[in-house]
């Protein structure tokens, strides 16, 4: 019985860092646009978070059985849903085998070890929302059935139609116990959540220390070469197809100077940037120069296009050369091992050195960039322009006071008698001087 949980665990501890990496540029993005920094404390709450829940979808899928002709007759018990309420207290009775002990009934009764096991399934899942997403009782207790639910139907549905029929039950009563288990969590998470520090306090500690983070930088300028990476593909493409060999080799030029000049002289900053809510100023305030951005520019293209260019030419190498295409199109690159790398590096050493120096230029460039007392990059430095931080989405924002003028109400002028025979005369009150209530 242990193996059936063990084998659950080792797939997700498989699958997570292949996950990570694949999920890591997206969910920088998301981070940096809602909360300004990607704090340790939130990127380790949010990557367990990830790793809990592929663990949960193993342990309701794994392990798969193997298909066969007589699969749904193998099955044919558990190919109706289950859908009376309390059911397990009869499969309770039924392992215990009409003993009425603890043993029977409770440590040594399988039935009894599958529902503490469908309450702990989504305990986590009600300790995550409270802590992390700040979710409350009502919300955590939709959420929960909601993942049970998603759950229970992967397992009727044979995982959504990866076999013909399902090879576990659909039962009601896991419904009920794995959305207790998430309130359950819920309920076990307000004096943790009480006694550890907010997740926006160290945000807020972050951004203190630094207000436009090394990270939100490098994020933004991956987004930007990889899409300019894709707009020259597609360039280059369009081009070849139009007829204009000619001009195919100035495409990448062009593409980076549109992408990295005119672009942020235009709009204020790179598509990288824009999305990551940062723009780019002159470190000395004014109107951003033109041959700043060049300069700019040509320094991160010295240190960027080399890496971009050799792996161009070694992806190029794998997909075209003649020699090679076995090698990927079999099953044997699957299973490449070092005897492999010093073949593809003696086929084309060209590549490998550009490729190679290119990467120890990027890693030279950042660990320059981190010394700098400010985080600033030989690019900014020399061209005089600075990174500035955008307000993130969920950046508190003053509260100010709209200014109200107070109206005043001048007197009607005062007759005020005076000797006979004279006339009278009209006299005016002074008005007191009108006041403004100015914002703070």
């Amino acid at each position: 019985m242990t193996d059936a949980y063990l084998l659950p665990i080792k797939t997700a501890a498989a699958l997570f860092p292949l996950l990570a990496v694949a999920l890591f540029l997206p969910t920088a993005v998301a981070l940096y646009r809602r909360h300004g920094v990607m704090s340790r404390g939130r990127a380790l709450s949010l990557y367990g978070f990830l790793y809990y829940a592929l663990s949960a979808f193993c342990m309701t899928v794994v392990p798969l059985p193997r298909r066969s002709a007589d699969m749904c007759t193998r099955f044919a018990a558990v190919a109706d849903p289950q859908l009376i309420p309390g059911n397990t207290f009869g499969d309770i009775w039924k392992e215990a085998h009409g003993k009425v002990s603890v043993n029977a009934l409770v440590l040594q009764n399988p039935a009894v070890a599958g529902t503490l096991f469908n309450l702990l399934l989504l305990l986590p899942l009600g300790v995550f929302l409270r802590y992390h997403f700040r979710q409350g009782p009502r919300a955590t207790a939709a959420l929960g059935f909601g993942a049970s639910l998603f759950f229970e139907l992967t397992q009727w549905s044979g995982v959504w139609g990866l076999y013909a029929c399902p090879y576990r039950l659909f039962d009601v009563d896991d419904l009920i116990v794995n959305t207790s288990g998430a309130m359950l969590g819920w309920v076990l998470a307000g004096p943790v959540a009480r006694r550890l520090p907010t997740l926006e306090t160290l945000d807020g500690r972050a951004l203190a220390r630094h207000p436009v983070p090394f990270g939100r930088r490098l994020t933004a300028l991956v987004v930007d070469l990889v899409g300019y990476a894709a707009a020259t593909l597609l360039a280059i493409v369009v081009s070849a197809g139009l007829g204009g060999t000619d001009l195919v080799s100035w495409v990448p030029i062009a593409a980076f100077a549109g992408w990295f000049v005119v672009l942020p002289y235009l709009t204020g900053a790179t598509p990288g940037k824009r999305l990551l809510l940062l723009r780019v100023v002159p470190s000395d305030g004014g109107a951003l120069p033109l041959w700043r951005l060049a300069v700019r520019a040509l320094v991160l293209g010295v240190a960027a296009l080399p890496l971009l260019a050799g792996l161009s030419l070694a992806a190029a190498v794998l997909l075209f050369e003649p020699s090679l295409s076995g090698f990927v199109n079999t099953a044997t690159a699957l299973q490449a091992n070092g005897e492999d790398a010093v073949y593809l590096v003696a086929s084309s050493p060209e590549q490998a050195l550009v490729a190679v120096l290119g990467i120890a230029l990027l890693v030279a460039y950042g660990l320059r960039t981190l010394r700098h007392p400010d985080g600033l990059g030989p690019h900014e430095t020399l061209s005089g322009l600075r990174n500035e931080a955008l307000p993130h989405t969920r950046a508190r924002r003053p509260r100010t006071t709209v200014a109200v003028p107070v109206a005043v109400t001048v007197p009607a002028p005062v007759t005020v008698p005076v000797a006979v025979g004279a006339a009278p005369v009209a006299v005016r009150a002074a008005a007191p001087q009108q006041k403004t209530l100015t914002s703070v």
